[in-house]
Parts: structure tokens; sequence; C-alpha cells
């Protein structure tokens, strides 16, 4: 097997960092990136202030302002945040082409074959972060590991402004201890359902046999295996095509009549705007869809052909409408929506590859 060096690099409240910097008069003070509460938008990012009053992506701005009355809500300025991100890459790619985005502000890189520092990833992560924050005046966390899985594990594991590496030597006894639901796509129902089998940590599903995984999790079972024990293959890759960008909600609370429904369906659209601006320049909308899943666990997905090559994507009216049309299929009490769209190139050379930035 060979042994890479895999870099996940993530900045720090992205948004709400490069407003910081652009007016250094809001360091300090609660500040959130979002739509406005007048319009029931909802908080795209906040800074580590706004933090501490419990706020948090996906929040509706209202709620938020609740929680602090002083927070600043900024509009997104998505051009800005794009150059920005070009400007993370330019650096990226003094070290290795083998990057690859995952939006705006996060990205694996593959150093393996980097020679400088003599090949350690530890320090040429440092490096990394040391000249965006000279250069840019930003700062960004980096986790280091043999593997993706890892990588970004340690990303998280010191934020903000910091860099965590998990050495092969180490990774047995890393993962021991990890919680699974640091694993990704472990949510809290699929933690649930681990620690029905007794598994809190990594080392505890370890011990559970692979044909119990994978016939509670199907296919996922052998991935969450794999994970486990701190495996995973998956390489880094330079270019990708996306089909589809959505976002959901599971409510507390069933929905039963549509004007609630359409109230929350107005907040994911808000957060759904925010998303596709992140790709906006590399793809265009080709369909809008609504998912449902009702009460008793069934779910259907609308969606219908975006006339105009897609410009006119956000049209609240006709996910209204679609939104009708599958409650209607059931017209029973709501337990989740989604929202989102299908996605085309805007390049015929996308098809064979897409990176997400000119750079």
């Amino acid at each position: 097997m060979v042994q890479r060096k895999i870099i996940h690099v993530d900045a720090d409240s992205f948004y709400a960092s490069v407003e910081m910097r652009e007016d250094p008069t809001l360091a300090g003070k609660p500040l959130a990136v979002g739509g406005s509460a007048k319009r029931r938008g909802v908080i795209a990012t906040c800074n580590y202030a706004a933090r501490k009053f419990g706020i948090r992506s996906a929040m509706p701005s209202s709620r938020a302002l609740q929680l602090c009355p002083e927070l600043i809500i900024l509009p997104a300025r998505f051009e800005l945040y794009r150059e920005v991100s070009r400007q993370f890459h330019q650096i990226f790619r003094d070290y290795t082409e083998a990057v690859e985005p995952l939006s705006l502000d996060e990205a694996y890189l593959d150093v393996s074959d980097c020679e400088e520092f003599q090949g350690s990833a530890t320090l040429i992560a440092e490096d990394i972060r040391r000249r965006i924050r000279e250069e840019l005046n930003l700062t960004v966390s980096a986790g280091v590991a043999p593997n993706k899985f890892l990588a970004k594990v340690g990303s998280d594991w010191d934020k903000p402004d910091g860099c965590y590496t998990i050495a092969p030597s180490q990774v047995a006894d890393f993962v021991r201890e990890l919680p699974v639901s640091r694993i990704n796509g472990v949510g809290a129902v699929t933690a649930a359902k681990l620690e029905k089998l007794g598994a809190t940590t990594c080392g505890e599903l370890q011990q559970i046999p692979l044909e119990t995984l994978v016939r509670r999790f199907g296919k996922y079972g052998s991935r969450l295996a794999d994970l486990a024990h701190g495996i995973d293959e998956r390489e880094v890759k330079t270019s990708r095509i996306r089909k589809s960008i959505s976002t959901e909600n599971t409510y507390n609370n069933d929905m039963s009549d549509l004007n609630t429904m359409e109230q929350a369906l107005s907040a994911l659209l808000d957060e759904l705007e925010s998303r596709f601006h992140k790709i906006d320049e590399q793809y265009r909308a080709h369909k809008r869809f609504v998912k449902v899943k009702f009460d008793n666990f069934s779910q259907t997905t609308m969606e219908e052909v975006i006339p105009d090559n897609g410009e006119h994507w956000l049209n609240v009216a006709a996910y209204y409408a679609l939104l009708t049309s599958a409650w209607q299929r059931e017209a029973r009490p709501v337990r989740l929506l989604g929202a989102g769209l299908r996605l085309e190139p805007l390049r015929d050379d996308m098809t064979s590859q897409l990176p997400l930035f000119d750079v």
C-alpha cells in the first residue's frame, strides 16, 4: 500500500473572516453573513464571537437575533469570496497540483510527491497557513494524515487557526478513541443506531462484525468498518462533476398545513441560493426540485425543467407549486423538506475535467 501524505485545509468562518478583514472595525463583534431576518433569511456563516451565543449556520436570522440582539448580519459578497478562494488555490499550487476543491473555503491536497521541507507534510501545511496569514490576512486550519478521512478530522481538531497531524504510526491509537460522530456521514440518526449496537467510539465499532454492519447499513456498513480502522483509499481528485445541489431539514414538529411548509421552504431556498452562488460560474441550473418526507417515512420528489437556460432558477412561486404537488400525493403531516437543483456544466469541456476554480 502506497503511503500518502494528505492535507485538508479549511478556512476559519470564511465569509465572516473576509468581511472582518475588509472592515477591521468588525473584529471582536458578533458577526454573521446571511439573509435578512425581515425576509425570513438564514445564517450562512458566523464568526466565533457570534458562536458563543449559540448562533450557527443554517439558523434563521430572526432566531440568531433573538440569541444575540447585537449581532451584525451582512449580505453575502460572493464575487469577493471567490476571488479570495482563487488566491488560496494559487498558494496551494505552489506546493502541489493535486488539489481537490470541496467548496470556496476548503480543499484536499496530496503532497506525497512534494519535495518542499524535505517532504514533511506537517511543515508544508504550516507554511501554507503562514502564507495565507501573511499574504491574505486570513487564518485557516489544517489536518495532516495518511488519508482524506483522517486529514479532515484533523483540520477540525484544533480550530480555529490550528494544525493537527496524525502520523501513520498514530492512526490505530487515534481512531480507537475517536467518537463515531466524527465519521463523515454519521449524523444523529446513524449515531443512535450505532449506540444501540454498543458503539460510541471507533474502537467499539471495530468490534462489531462486518456482516452485522452490512445488514444494518447496506454498502455503507463496509465503509463504516474501514473508517473505524482509519482506512480510506479515496484519492485526491483534481476535478469532478457535480450533478445536483440541495439543502434539507428535518423538523422537530411535523407540519400539517401548507402555509407552515412554505415558510420552512423559504428558509431552505435562502440557504440553497447561498450554496449555488459558490459554483454558479461552473454550472447552470437545469431543473428545480422539492423533496418531501412524510410522518410515515415515505418520501416523494417533484421536479421541473427551468426555462430561460436556468437564468431565473430562484422562482419562489415555482418551488411552492412543486411543494403543493408533492404534498398532495399523500396529504399527510411532513417531517422533512428539501429543495435543490439539477445541474449542467456551463462548458462542454467540463464533462471531462471540471476544476471548481480557474487559477
